[in-house]
């Protein structure tokens, strides 16, 4: 395996970017003449993380799929969240959303371009999804995909790909993801930084990494669409495309490259993290959101944030929202209730009784699971996996056991936001509002759901610095 090493920040600026203005040009013209409608599956809630003015399903039904196929948006997301999922879930899943995908372009007579949005240090079911999904789409429509496109870019939250090694921003330092603690996940565990490596460990050597297409930051620096749409040109058999990124401009060259292949009849499915999401959309960039646009009116009573994640990141901002001094009521849920006969049951409850009564006295509840990792068997990811689920079933049932509505509603983790948004406040169709925070995304609730037309923040476990949280929380509260 490649030998990685830490690098400083200011090596994706060692290749010089391009003429901005051509970039743009160029990429204009080449989705003027894409008609698809960009289809987004997102296996945790955090996906819309660079987009706004777009609309999230929380099925897969075929009449949901038409539904949102007919919408005027070029883009819609359909939340999967199965980053929750067991292996056999994720399978079954995908199996019914690339059947009911295929049959509701039949009958709309709409086609589509399919992403997979997964998590930017590659967590998640991968290559499961997009095998099942390439197998299913195939076997019910005619389409026959030559590739994947690969590209865990987020800027956003510092994710960047750099001579094939991907990496995670620490301050002024590059961390190849390998030697993150994401990549010791109890459920998708990985060792590979570089991910042509990494397409040959997950996909068990089936793709091994010297047969994967890359895209180079030299060759999207240097405007090569040429070269980069003949690479293209000459995948197949679901062969596997690793793009090179770390800045938006690299995705905007690389965009206007795939929309040619797409019209020249060629065929991919994506795992990509947000990055990549927003320049196919062609979602343009707006401003942070602000407390007079999330919590209109006033209100005495207090707001809710619930924290579920476990990576060191979300520990580091919870402790210094903690010591921040503001109005809250901490209310710690005690996941070691998870091995007693009734313990979770119990626990909610009380926590639910704390945190309501926080909420009516005007105090923010602050809602968070006790920090240390619970695991039924050290080897057994599906284990560990079906206990987060619970733990997390029993926390965001607060949620929805609440008989008063919070001023503001913040959730902390892919899981737990899911779980908050579609088992808690119930939650069919949302509108995405935009971001509280670099890559901070917030929902606005249907009208169908718990709490009608309220500002939904979702805050990814593992985007911001520690005083990120804080600050998102301390402006809701209006400090």
């Amino acid at each position: 395996m490649r030998q990685v090493e830490i690098k400083p920040v200011t090596i994706s600026n060692d290749i010089p970017l391009p003429d901005l203005g051509i970039v743009e040009r160029r990429l204009a013209e080449a989705r003027a003449a894409f008609t698809r409608k960009i289809v987004v599956l997102d296996d945790d809630p955090t996906g819309i993380q660079t987009v706004h003015d777009v609309p999230v399903y929380t099925n897969w039904r075929q009449q949901t799929l038409e539904q949102a196929l007919l919408e005027t948006c070029g883009m819609f997301f359909v939340l999967t969240n199965s980053r929750g999922f067991t292996a056999e879930e994720t399978e079954r899943a995908h199996r019914e959303i690339a059947q009911n995908l295929a049959a509701a372009s039949w009958v709309t007579g709409i086609s589509f371009l399919l992403i997979s949005r997964g998590d930017s240090t590659l967590r998640g079911h991968y290559p499961l999804e997009t095998q099942v999904l390439c197998q299913e789409l195939e076997k019910h429509s005619a389409v026959r995909y030559d590739g994947e496109i690969i590209m865990p870019y987020f800027q956003e939250g510092g994710r960047l790909t750099i001579g094939n090694i991907h990496y995670v921003r620490n301050g002024a330092d590059l961390i190849p993801v390998g030697m993150t603690e994401f990549a010791r996940d109890t459920t998708f565990s990985f060792s590979a930084s570089d991910l042509t490596e990494w397409c040959e460990e997950r996909s068990g050597g089936a793709f091994p990494a010297e047969e994967v297409t890359t895209v180079s930051l030299e060759e999207l620096r240097s405007l090569d669409y040429t070269g980069i749409l003949e690479k293209l040109k000459r995948v197949s058999g679901f062969g596997k495309v690793v793009v090179n990124a770390a800045d938006d401009c690299d995705a905007e060259v690389f965009a206007t490259a795939l929309f040619q292949a797409v019209q020249e009849g060629k065929e991919f499915l994506f795992r990509t993290a947000a990055g990549l999401v927003r320049v196919l959309g062609g979602v343009s960039k707006r401003p942070l959101l602000e407390r007079k646009e999330l919590c209109p009116g006033s209100s005495a009573l207090g707001g809710l944030v619930v924290v579920g994640s476990h990576v060191q990141k979300t520990t580091e901002q919870l402790k210094c929202l903690l010591a921040s001094g503001l109005d809250l009521a901490p209310i710690c849920f005690d996941v070691q209730s998870a091995l007693r006969p009734s313990g979770l049951q119990e626990e909610r409850d009380r926590v639910l009784h704390d945190a309501e009564a926080a909420i009516r006295d005007g105090h923010t509840a602050v809602v968070y699971t006790s920090r240390r990792v619970l695991r039924v068997r050290e080897e057994s990811a599906q284990e560990n996996l079906r206990l987060s689920v619970q733990i997390s079933h029993a926390l965001t049932s607060v949620v929805a056991g609440l008989t008063v509505r919070p001023s503001f509603l913040v959730a902390k983790g892919g899981i737990t936001s899911s779980d908050v948004g579609i088992c808690a406040l119930g939650v069919r169709r949302a509108w995405v509002m935009g971001q509280v925070a670099p890559g901070v995304p917030v929902w606005l609730t249907g009208a169908e759901s718990k709490f009608p037309n309220l500002a939904y923040v979702i805050f990814p476990g593992n985007v911001g610095d520690n005083s990120t949280l804080r600050d998102v929380v301390g402006m809701l509260m209006g400090g």
